[in-house]
């Protein structure tokens, strides 16, 4: 009998781009395993990170599969106006974390018992001896990153489903699967590999990646919108004449609903601002300020992290505005929706050039990768570092300490897995209650503690409390019906917490007071 095997050259131009991609990534992990010697080098680097590196990876982990799904999704589906305040809000607050937050949190983190982590920081700020603020905030973090790691696997499953459809890819060998089994295959393929090199390099492995895929998402938000705008102009352009202009005001919000254009309320411009907030309370970005190797190095870091936010985030919005015109009629094709236009486009562009297309594939799995390992790493640190070593065992070896935080990552990922297989909630949808859900748990404490020298721990511990349950509340119950975003409510909260309880409690003991002057001397020159 004669076999005839078919081969599909799109599928093999796509899988091996996604190999090459994923062996990097491993090797990565492996290469620095043995130089993991101490919790510190897992968690933090031991705080070594040159300023392009901290850059790339601070807004790389920042950014995730948000960037080329979710926020693309968004001024698809409404135009401007909301994807369009939202950019606004991250770029005010990407640079006010890097201008007010970033020297101090790597100056005083230091000063304050060499903290590597977020809840172990505001802990010895305040001395707090009790193990309140560690346990309760890493509970916190816990919850919205088993949340947030969830999103970033359920954009790998939109990936890997989509690419089924817009190629129509041979899946014999797999037994022909539908799109929903694709899905699942997509979510656990991305899980696996994130968790591959997160478990094995640590900090170091995962600041690498993420200045790697840094530049991939760069360049992939760059050339895709560019091309299919060259693309549609070469036929005449027919479809820009037929976009209303209030697509492209910030002023006005298309209702898909009712097919009809609104004047955009104070609630999407307030709400979209709000994201600023956000920064200052993210684990998973934070951690970059407290590992640059030297304060000094901070201004130019800044300056690399502010151009690459402002071209990417232009560039995920033009997307999206671009994909009206490529997409007019979403129904009629097979698998699309809004959140999918960056890959639906990247393939009209790229549909003969299977493995180009692939590179650009892998720049989507380089913004979900980045973001879920640093978050599988801050979660890993705060059951080691807040939780195992400062509450169970504080004589805790570092042997012990490595193997409870790879321990966890495995744990998290799992829940996230599980998550991400059971929900069907948009990824837009999921980063922005967990960004908030940080934000009014973290931002205000890190904040004002920062800056204000009478705070004590018991106005930290109101903060937290407060600000995490008041996000979570709104965000759960009447985000959807007031249109008022979570973050709005959790921080202000949070704020009048931290201030009506830390003025009705005592004052911080000397010892609190002296290691605040003493980091306020070492600032020196704010204009850095």
């Amino acid at each position: 009998m004669e076999c005839i095997f078919v081969v599909d050259w799109n599928l093999i131009g796509i899988l091996a781009a996604f190999v090459i991609y994923f062996g990097v990534m491993i090797y990565i992990g492996f290469f620095f395993m043995k130089k993991n010697k101490t919790a510190s080098d897992y968690i933090l680097g031991g705080r070594k990170l040159p300023p392009l590196v901290s850059a790339m990876s601070a807004e790389a982990s920042d950014m995730s599969g948000w960037l080329l799904l979710g926020l693309p999704g968004m001024a698809y589906a409404f135009g401007l106006s909301s994807a369009g305040w939202t950019a606004i809000g991250l770029a005010i607050g990407t640079y006010l974390n890097w201008r007010f937050v970033a020297k101090r949190l790597r100056v005083y983190t230091h000063r304050a018992d060499n903290s590597l982590t977020l809840p172990e920081f505001i802990t010895n700020r305040f001395n707090e001896k009790r193990g309140l603020i560690s346990a309760i905030g890493s509970i916190f973090i816990l919850v919205f990153f088993v949340i947030y790691t969830s999103a970033q696997f359920v954009a790998g499953g939109k990936l890997f489903s989509s690419l089924v459809t817009i190629y129509n890819l041979d899946l014999s060998f797999l037994g022909n699967p539908d799109l929903g089994m694709v899905y699942v295959i997509g979510i656990l393929v991305c899980a696996l590999i994130v968790v591959s090199y997160t478990f094995t390099g640590g900090f170091k492995a995962v600041c690498l990646t993420d200045t790697i895929m840094g530049f991939l998402m760069l360049a992939a938000l760059i050339v895709v919108p560019v091309l299919a705008l060259v693309l549609l102009l070469s036929d005449g352009g027919a479809g820009l004449a037929s976009l209303d202009p209030r697509t492209f005001s910030l002023f006005w919000e298309y209702d898909p609903t009712n097919g009809v254009f609104e004047f955009v309320s104070v609630f999407t411009i307030v709400s979209g601002l709000a994201w600023a907030y956000g920064y200052f309370g993210q684990p998973h970005i934070l951690p970059r300020f407290m590992a640059i190797e030297k304060p000094e190095d901070i201004p130019k870091a800044r300056r690399i992290a502010m151009v690459w936010v402002l071209i990417t985030l232009t560039a995920a919005i033009f997307v999206g505005l671009v994909g009206q015109i490529m997409f007019p009629d979403p129904s009629a094709i097979a698998g699309f929706d809004s959140e999918k236009v960056f890959i639906f486009m990247a393939g009209d562009v790229f549909g003969s050039l299977p493995f180009i297309a692939g590179i650009i594939y892998c720049g989507v799995l380089g913004a979900i990768m980045s973001t879920a390992s640093s978050q599988l790493l801050v979660a890993a640190s705060a059951i080691s570092q807040d939780i195992y070593k400062n509450i169970v065992n504080k004589k805790a070896s570092d042997k012990s300490l490595l193997l409870v935080s790879k321990a966890t990552v495995l744990l998290v990922s799992l829940i996230a897995l599980v998550i991400a297989l059971m929900g069907n909630a948009t990824v837009f949808n999921i980063v922005s209650n967990a960004w908030a859900g940080f934000g009014c748990t973290f931002g205000s404490v890190i904040l004002v503690g920062l800056f204000w020298r009478r705070m004590n721990w018991q106005g930290a511990l109101a903060g937290i409390l407060t600000g995490g349950v008041v996000s979570f509340t709104w965000g759960t119950f009447l985000t959807s019906v007031t249109g008022l975003y979570e973050m709005v409510p959790g921080v202000i909260a949070s704020l009048l917490a931290i201030v009506i309880v830390t003025k009705l409690t005592r004052e911080p003991e000397k010892a609190v007071l002296d290691t605040f002057d003493a980091y306020v001397k070492e600032i020196g020159d704010e204009r850095t």
